[in-house]
């Protein structure tokens, strides 16, 4: 099909054809970063947190620690221990501070001297009795689990065990290309031995997704150190008696206590990002009214064009087109017009993605998105048009000519 019939009629609409390009324009832009922000937001969703969360249950038991205190304290939440590692279902249960997105992060510097001022990274400590490798479900990719004997008791806010677990991306920031086994770091004066690499192991918060796993487990004597938290691995469907049991043996062993932040893992999950998804779904619902309104422009624009040229539709069929040659007109004339709204909306994309990038800090723009983007307006402008096309197309020869 020439261009030139279709050129030489939309310079007789220049204003309307102006508006439409600058409509299809701004969507191209505006549609191509929603759509890469909200696949940021899904990504960052998916980040791996390294345990089982399927099998995992978690509670807290508070105020017992207000008639115990030192060796009283720590013998109650062994008897405890011991008691919720006795329930039907139970594969396992340990004592720890916190677990991956729970938001109660204890944050460390850590050197490579002890005398040392700048810190090589910022970690947080994730304390834990020492079957906690087994009952998170953490996958060992070198090294070996802690032992009874690794053990030591807390000095202030520090462990003073002498190993320490790290997730893979910690030991390769830490000694990159190096076997991070046997190496050794500090927090203040006590030094760590690192006896096992794990392939991943969540921050509770993530600020930084590059830092996601900056995190290091280390072994506690003293369990109640942990502040009364537990986690216990049982089969997912086990997960809700072994819940309400849990909780019956707490408060049987200490009837003063109180259970709190009683619930299994998944929702640990899901509260944490509660928040993306109902932004990912407030863009994703922008997107979708952004498309509704341009469609809605080139439908309004094609079926005006098709009722203002009548006329010279039934000439064209009265002097031999088909029907086909109709539809393959308007449709033709929507691509045209759609892909010059389209380049102009690549470049306003670049630039707003700019602006974004200063303004938010969000990431750069893929090129991806941009043919993709692209291709979504083109499909959209053909579906848009179809309907004012067919009814062209539908328009008798002699109707058309008896409008003269």
């Amino acid at each position: 099909m020439e261009l030139h019939p279709i050129v030489a009629a939309l310079r007789r609409h220049r204003l309307a054809v102006a508006l439409l390009v600058l409509e299809i324009a701004l969507c191209c832009a505006i549609l191509c970063n929603l759509a890469f922000m909200i696949f940021a937001r899904l990504s960052s969703m998916q980040v791996p947190s390294g345990i089982a969360e399927s099998e995992l249950t978690s509670l807290t038991i508070g105020s017992f620690r207000g008639d115990n205190q030192g060796a009283a304290a720590d013998a109650i939440v062994q008897q405890q221990l011991a008691a919720l590692r006795a329930i039907p279902g139970v594969r396992s249960a340990d004592a720890i501070n916190s677990l991956p997105l729970d938001r109660n992060s204890w944050y460390t510097e850590i050197t490579f001297t002890p005398d040392a001022k700048d810190p090589v990274a910022l970690i947080c400590e994730f304390l834990a009795t020492t079957n906690a490798v087994s009952t998170l479900g953490l996958k060992l990719v070198e090294g070996r689990a802690f032992t009874e004997a690794d053990a030591a008791p807390m000095d202030s806010f520090l462990p003073t065990a002498p190993v320490a677990i790290l997730p893979l991306a910690l030991a390769h920031k830490l000694w990159p290309g190096e076997d991070a086994l046997g190496k050794t770091f500090y927090m203040g004066a006590h030094r760590y031995q690192v006896v096992g690499v794990v392939e991943h192991l969540l921050a509770p918060v993530v600020h930084d997704p590059a830092q996601a796993d900056f995190t290091a487990l280390f072994p506690v004597a003293a369990a109640s150190d942990t502040g009364g938290s537990y986690v216990l691995r049982a089969a997912t469907a086990d997960r809700d008696r072994v819940l309400r049991e849990a909780e019956d043996v707490l408060l049987k062993i200490s009837p003063t206590g109180i259970i709190s932040d009683r619930r299994h893992y998944s929702e640990v999950r899901a509260q944490y990002f509660r928040q993306d998804r109902a932004m990912a779904g407030l863009l994703a619902g922008s997107c979708l009214l952004l498309l509704l309104v341009t469609a809605l422009g080139i439908v309004g624009l094609a079926s005006f064009w098709v009722q203002s040229r009548t006329r010279s539709i039934g000439v064209r069929r009265a002097l031999g087109a088909r029907r086909g040659d109709i539809l393959r007109y308007f449709q033709a004339e929507n691509f045209l017009i759609v892909g010059v709204g389209i380049g102009l909306g690549m470049a306003c994309a670049y630039g707003l993605n700019l602006w974004l990038i200063e303004r938010y800090e969000i990431g750069r723009l893929p090129l991806l998105y941009l043919p993709v983007g692209a291709l979504s307006l083109w499909a959209l402008g053909q579906a848009a048009t179809l309907g004012p096309a067919l009814r062209a197309a539908r328009v008798p020869p002699v109707i058309a000519t008896r409008s003269v």
